[in-house]
């Protein structure tokens, strides 16, 4: 309860402070832009793109035949990041911009010399592997702040996928916490034709998707990037050096011509509905369930920068299945977070730097068992977003009783200003209470990251816990310099993390440790026998405890060679020491006794063009391991057989022979997507694991209906291999979500 008060009363503060900053700083975001320096500085002058208004909304067919796009001048001068930086693209591209009070309308023009080589196979919405072919990609830096943005994708077959961009998607580099963050679900529409002389796309991007000062348009920041699959080129209009990507918003062009843009009401009410049966067999007893759930996620827009989501019986994501995997090592397996409530603008909660061996908020811990298993929440509200150069993150979160435990309230707050051209400090305060109990957790945290030009970045935190029974010894630290460019990737890393660091809402996976990284990676690009880039690389990571006793240490040795057609080779040699203080049981019947040991891993990867109609990968790794051997394989092979139709059958083998004990385990998938189109997909994905002897098969049909709005059918299906024949646990679900915006 004391929690719950707490949140009202800062939720209330900073609801408070965002409308004063707004009412009563009005310039604050011409000042949140500030000097830029260097290349940043020249691309929003150089590269301009004005957006005309359109008096009738063009229709979003991929044709490009409505008469308002005449209205617009194309940006059409594209300059190659790979394989020659700063030449002229070799295929035209040309990209216009159009706007109404409610949306951003953008077309492309992609033409090709050789429309029918144009690599186009990937329907299905937010697939990464559209990422491997002919695609068009545009970020949006609507805050104008070289930091964040919007980023959407689309392809000759109409194909979408969006990322929500902060710190120009650099650090923070673990599951969908990342800075990219790529489960987040934007509403916006996009449609696209093949022609003869190549493909045409429109994008249709409603505001209320974006958030900015509606007051202050005078430019937002912008770039374009096509990936020309058959020729392995990427082009952008703003160029962007070798070392960066898309997400470098700093170094995007400006749009200008905007005004009057409004976000209406701004008001999202998405409810959901989720029926279906269960059927499942526990030592011989035959158990039928009939599943229903409905709940109801809203979003309100506080101001044009800012806000308000509220949820209710929240949406566990039941139609989501994570894909298995093998721990052979002493610590937890990160799995990435799929739930919609916790997707958008989680960026603003991160804390940390690049290399992350401790991640102080992790929004799976919410409702969320050890185990995975879904933990009911009551409801839950989240502010997030800016003010000027103020970025707030305010969520509070009330469980209901579970599996024996009490609910417990979760309050997550972050703050953090933006400073100088493309810098930020800030603060992290969590509290976990249980709600008849008397166990607490608290994080509190202050950390910065400071750009210094284009290539130097330093970052770091410190933070500190609380918890009850525990006291002392409860700190972290971290710090962090890298210089990054088109040449050089050398960065060095400290974290300090103290035996009663406790951040029970975060992901820890090692306490009581420090940590040391060097990391020296020239990246030079011969441009001989097909080689595009070399990779070479030493890594030293060396871990002690709090009394620096040598715990762990790895020496990583890797020179990898990216070609022109798209394979990738990698040859790689790690040394290792771990010490054990006490036995480690790496399965069942097999325990490693204490003791130091030192191993030596070789690693070959070898993976063809990602975009080929058949494309494999390849990784096997000899290994001393723990006084024994070790073996792994991972072998893949995908195949589009057709414009609507790939799979892609993986295998996974571990190999261990100890003293102890040897064992193997084996890890299979199978993926089979089919598109009818855009918007009506199946995907099909059958695993099997041998350490824990289950067949596990999924398959998932997704309807987009509308933008925002999807009616799934999923069947899941967990069997015992000695019982095949008698599904251990099974189930039907029928979801249908709705979205009404105003």
């Amino acid at each position: 309860m004391r929690s719950f008060i707490v949140s009202v009363v800062l939720i209330g503060t900073f609801v408070i402070a965002a409308f004063g900053q707004e009412h009563e700083h009005k310039a604050t975001e011409a000042e949140a832009a500030g000097p830029r320096s260097g290349e940043a500085s020249r691309s929003r002058e150089l590269y301009v793109i004005e957006a005309k208004r359109a008096e009738k909304a063009p229709r979003i067919d991929g044709s490009l035949d409505d008469e308002a796009w005449g209205l617009a001048k194309p940006a059409d001068r594209f300059f190659q990041q790979e394989p020659r930086e700063g030449e002229p693209a070799t295929e035209r591209t040309e990209v216009r911009v159009l706007y109404d009070p409610g949306h951003i309308y953008i077309a492309v023009h992609a033409f090709d010399s050789e429309p029918a080589g144009v690599v186009a196979t990937e329907m299905r919405r937010d697939a990464q592997r559209l990422l491997d072919e002919d695609n068009f990609q545009v970020i949006i830096d609507s805050f104008n702040d070289s930091r964040s943005g919007y980023m959407f994708v689309t392809s000759p077959l109409g194909a979408k996928l969006e990322q929500q961009i902060s710190e120009e998607g650099e650090g923070n580099t673990r599951g969908n916490n990342s800075n990219v963050n790529r489960n987040w679900d934007g509403v916006w529409d996009a449609a696209a034709q093949r022609t003869s002389d190549g493909w045409t796309a429109e994008i249709s991007i409603p505001t209320t998707t974006l958030r900015f000062n509606e007051r202050e348009l005078r430019g937002w920041g912008i770039n374009f990037m096509r990936n020309i699959r058959r020729k392995n080129e990427q082009v952008f209009w703003a160029p962007i050096p070798k070392a960066y990507a898309l997400t470098r918003v700093s170094m995007a062009g400006t749009l200008i011509g905007l005004s009057g843009l409004s976000q209406g009401m701004d008001l999202r009410i998405k409810p959901f509905f989720t029926t279906g049966l269960r059927d499942r067999r526990v030592r011989g007893v035959e158990n039928a369930d009939f599943l229903r759930d409905a709940g109801l996620d809203m979003r309100y827009g506080l101001t044009s920068g800012v806000n308000l989501d509220l949820t209710f019986n929240t949406d566990f994501a039941q139609v989501e299945v994570d894909e298995q995997q093998v721990n052979l090592t002493r610590f937890g397996l990160f799995f990435p977070e799929k739930r919609e409530f916790f997707l958008e603008n989680a960026g603003l909660f991160n804390v940390g730097t690049q290399r992350q061996e401790a991640d102080l908020f992790f929004s799976r811990r919410i409702g969320l068992s050890a185990s995975g298993q879904p933990v009911p929440i009551i409801g839950g509200a989240r502010i997030t977003g800016k003010i000027g150069r103020n970025n707030l993150a305010l969520m509070d979160i009330q469980t209901d009783s579970a599996y024996g435990k009490s609910g417990e309230n979760f309050l997550i707050t972050r703050y953090s200003l933006d400073v100088l051209s493309r810098s930020r400090i800030g603060a992290l305060f969590i509290n976990k209470d249980e709600r008849t109990g008397s166990h607490f957790n608290r994080t509190i945290a202050t950390d910065g990251t400071f750009a210094l030009g284009n290539s130097w970045l330093l970052n770091g935190y410190a933070a500190k816990t609380a918890t009850s029974g525990l006291s002392g010894s409860d700190m972290s630290y971290s710090g962090r310099v890298g210089y990054r460019n088109q040449d050089w990737n050398i960065y060095g890393q400290y974290i300090d993390i103290q035996d009663n660091f406790n951040a029970e809402v975060g992901f820890v996976p090692r306490k009581g440790i420090r940590t040391t990284v060097l990391h020296f990676n020239p990246t030079p690009r011969p441009a001989r026998v097909g080689i595009r880039l070399m990779d070479p690389m030493i890594n030293l990571t060396y871990t002690t405890d709090q009394n620096n006793r040598l715990l762990s240490r790895r020496v990583h040795h890797m020179v990898a060679f990216n070609l022109d057609d798209g394979t990738y080779i990698n040859f790689i040699y790690n040394r290792h020491f771990e010490h054990l203080d006490v036995p480690f049981a790496i399965r069942r019947g097999v325990v490693i006794p204490a003791g130091a040991y030192r191993f030596g891993e070789a690693v070959f990867q070898f993976n063809t063009n990602p975009a080929g109609r058949v494309y494999e990968r390849f990784q096997y790794s000899p290994q001393t391991f723990y006084g024994g051997f070790r073996k792994d394989l991972d072998v893949a092979v995908g195949f589009r057989a057709t414009s609507k139709l790939s799979t892609e059958a993986q295998y996974r083998r571990n190999d261990v022979r100890l003293k102890q004990g040897e064992f193997e385990v084996n890890l299979g998938t199978l993926r089979v997507d089919y598109a009818m189109s855009p918007r009506m997909t199946v995907r099909s994905l059958v695993q099997y694991n041998s350490s824990t002897s289950e067949f596990n098969t999924s398959v998932r049909f997704n309807y987009i209906y509308r933008p925002g709005s999807d009616l799934y059918v999923v069947y899941n299906d967990v069997r015992l291999p000695n019982q095949a024949e008698i599904p251990r646990d099974r189930q039907l679900l029928i979801k249908l979500s709705y979205l009404l915006a105003r």
